[in-house]
C-alpha cells in the first residue's frame, strides 16, 4: 500500500465517513465501501476513486482497492462532482418583491429548484434570474451558484434574496452565516403540522446528520459525527384546526424560527418530535392514512399539495450596501390557502 499523509480537500466535495467493525475484517478496501454506499455507486467507480487519492484509511491516502480492512480503520471517502454545464438564462417568470443594483428579492414558487445540480440543470431560480439580470449576475458568489447565499428546498414556497454584486454577496453571506443571533437577519416560516403540540411555544434543540438509511435524506443524530450539525427551530402555535367538526385539533398551522439553518431542518424536527408536515414525503410518509381523520374537503385539498407544506413567509435584513434594514412577506400560496380555508 502507498501512503502519502497528505489530507485531501474537501471543498466542492460529498465526503463520506465509515468505520470498519469487527465483521468488517479483512474485507477489501473497494467492496466494503461499495457495499457502503447507495447502489448507484458502483464498485468500478469507487475503484477509480481510489486509485485517483479519493480515500484515506486512518487518514492516510490509500491507494489500494485490495487493501484488507483491519477493525476500527477509519475510511474517509470524497467524491469529487462531476464537470457541470455553466448554468444558462432562462425566460421563466419571478415574482419580484423588490430590486436594486445590488440584490434582488423573490417569493419563490414550490416546485422550482434554486439553483443547477444533478438532475435539474435548467428551470431553477438562477437560470431564471440570469436571464432577468444579465451579466450583473454572472459569476457573483462563484459561476456555477451565481448570487445564491442561502437556499430553499424545491417544493417549500417563499421569499428568498440573491445578490447581484460582490459587496452584496458578502454582507448577506455574512448575516445568514449569523442566522440572526447578533445582527439583523430575520427569517420565519409557517407549517401546517399533523396533530397538536404538546405545548404552544417550543424549542427543538437536536443536532442533524446524514440519514444512515438514505445518503440524500437528513435525520437527528446522537452522537456527533464528521456530517453533524448543531440544529435549532423555535415554534409557536398559531391556530389548532379540527378536521372533524368535533372539537379535535388534527392539524396545527405553526410558526418556525431558525435558529440555524441547516438542510431539511424543520422538515425533520418536525417529524422528530411526531408531528410531520402534511404532504412531506420523505419525513412524513409515515402519516399518510392521517387524511382519513379528515372531512372530505380537507382531505382532497390536502391530497392535492404533492409537496410539504411549508412556505418561508417572512425575511428581513441589514441592505448590504446601504446598511438600511429591509423586511419582506409573502402570503400563504393558493394550495397551502386552500388547506387551511378548508378547515371549518
Amino acid at each position: 500500500m502507498k501512503e502519502t499523509p497528505t489530507p485531501l480537500a474537501s471543498s466542492g466535495e460529498d465526503q463520506t465517513m465509515l468505520i470498519a467493525g469487527k465483521g468488517d475484517v479483512k474485507k477489501r478496501l473497494d467492496a466494503f465501501v461499495t457495499a457502503s454506499l447507495p447502489s448507484y455507486v458502483s464498485r468500478s467507480r469507487i475503484k477509480t476513486l481510489i486509485k485517483q487519492g479519493n480515500i484515506t484509511v486512518n487518514d492516510i491516502t490509500n491507494s489500494e482497492p485490495n487493501y484488507r480492512l483491519k477493525s476500527g480503520d477509519r475510511i474517509c471517502l470524497q467524491i469529487p462532482e462531476p464537470d457541470q454545464p455553466l448554468p444558462q438564462p432562462e425566460d421563466i417568470p419571478v415574482d419580484i418583491l423588490f430590486e436594486d443594483e445590488h440584490l434582488i428579492v423573490v417569493n419563490k414558487p414550490a416546485g422550482m429548484v434554486v439553483h443547477p445540480a444533478a438532475g435539474n440543470w435548467s428551470g431553477t431560480l438562477v437560470n431564471a434570474l440570469l436571464h432577468h439580470c444579465g451579466k450583473s449576475l454572472a459569476g457573483i458568489g462563484g459561476i456555477r451558484r451565481p448570487g445564491i447565499v442561502h437556499r430553499l428546498d424545491k417544493d417549500t414556497s417563499g421569499i428568498m434574496v440573491v445578490a447581484k454584486t460582490d459587496i452584496a454577496h458578502s454582507g448577506l453571506s455574512a448575516q445568514f452565516a449569523d442566522h440572526g443571533k447578533n445582527g439583523p437577519l430575520e427569517r420565519a416560516y409557517l407549517a401546517l403540522v399533523w396533530g397538536a403540540l404538546e405545548r404552544n411555544t417550543g424549542t427543538i434543540d437536536a443536532p442533524l446528520g446524514r440519514s444512515v438509511h438514505n445518503r440524500l435524506k437528513r435525520s437527528v443524530v446522537t452522537i456527533y459525527g464528521p456530517d453533524s450539525r448543531h440544529a435549532v427551530t423555535h415554534y409557536s402555535v398559531i391556530r389548532h384546526l379540527d378536521g372533524t367538526g368535533e372539537g379535535m385539533t388534527n392539524v396545527s398551522l405553526v410558526e418556525c424560527h431558525l435558529e440555524t439553518g441547516r438542510t431539511h431542518q424543520i422538515r425533520v424536527h418536525m417529524s422528530h418530535i411526531g408531528h410531520p408536515l402534511l404532504g412531506d414525503q420523505e419525513y412524513g410518509k409515515h402519516y399518510q392514512t392521517k387524511v382519513n381523520v379528515l372531512s372530505p374537503e380537507t382531505k382532497a385539498a390536502v391530497q392535492k399539495l404533492n409537496r410539504q407544506a411549508l412556505h418561508a413567509k417572512l425575511l428581513g435584513f441589514a441592505h448590504p450596501a446601504t446598511g438600511a434594514h429591509l423586511h419582506f412577506e409573502a402570503p400563504l400560496p393558493n394550495d397551502l390557502q386552500t388547506v387551511l380555508n378548508s378547515f371549518k
